[in-house]
């Protein structure tokens, strides 16, 4: 059983960059910017593709649960499949954020809302409301594939999507990083250089050599 509250408290202590250093496999989205306030978003993803019609962001917002995150796969078209009104709904729905692989608008009230938003573009220009949209399939948002259920971080950095099997891994992990990277942080400010935090000797003579080596803190 996955524990969402668990992930939520981990994820708080690191960044995805220290993720993204514990996993070089981990889909980082691409693309997609900050509309909101709020950089900060994780919670499990709740999909719906749609083609120039937001009617099915309109299902995915009514259907999903709170702490979900809506994931748009809008195909990356320039046209608005959510605005105003959606972050407004979602918002009392105690939704986890909305992220549309297409545009947004209204970034007027967007802007200083809580709830965290994302998309690719701006427009102002909205889709139809004649289709319906296909709700907790895989989809594609930010050039990655995000299933129903995929544990979706962001913050300032980016956005990644996480196997929610191996997110509490991840999140440890990431964390023992960001613990080194504190004391490298300390040496450094104490007048030592990357030498004396890093095995960068070490490392140049091994790759000079020809042997497998890898770039790591030390101390």
């Amino acid at each position: 059983m996955i524990d969402l509250e668990l992930i939520r408290k981990l994820a708080r202590d690191v960044d995805v960059t220290a993720i993204c250093d514990a996993d070089k496999t981990t889909r980082v989205l691409l693309g997609i910017q900050p509309r909101s306030k709020n950089r900060w978003m994780c919670g499990p993803a709740f999909t719906v593709r749609c083609r120039d019609d937001f009617f099915g962001v309109v299902q995915a917002i009514e259907g999903a649960k709170p702490g979900d995150v809506v994931v748009v796969d809008g195909g990356g078209k320039e046209i608005a499949y959510a605005g105003e009104l959606f972050a407004r709904a979602a918002q009392s729905r105690g939704l986890g954020g909305i992220v549309v692989d297409g545009g947004y608008r209204d970034v007027g009230y967007v802007a200083g809302c809580d709830l965290p938003v994302y998309s690719r573009y701006v427009v102002p220009m909205a889709g139809g409301t004649n289709k319906l949209g296909e709700l907790q399939i895989p989809v594609t948002c930010g050039g990655v594939t995000v299933s129903p259920g995929d544990v979706v971080l962001a913050d300032a950095e980016g956005m990644i999507v996480l196997a929610p099997e191996r997110a509490v891994e991840l999140l440890r992990s990431a964390r023992a990083i960001k613990d080194a990277e504190a004391a490298a942080i300390a040496t450094i400010d104490r007048g030592g250089s990357l030498t004396h935090c890093l095995n960068v000797t070490a490392h140049y003579e091994n790759l000079a050599g020809g042997k497998p080596s890898r770039l790591a803190f030390t101390g």
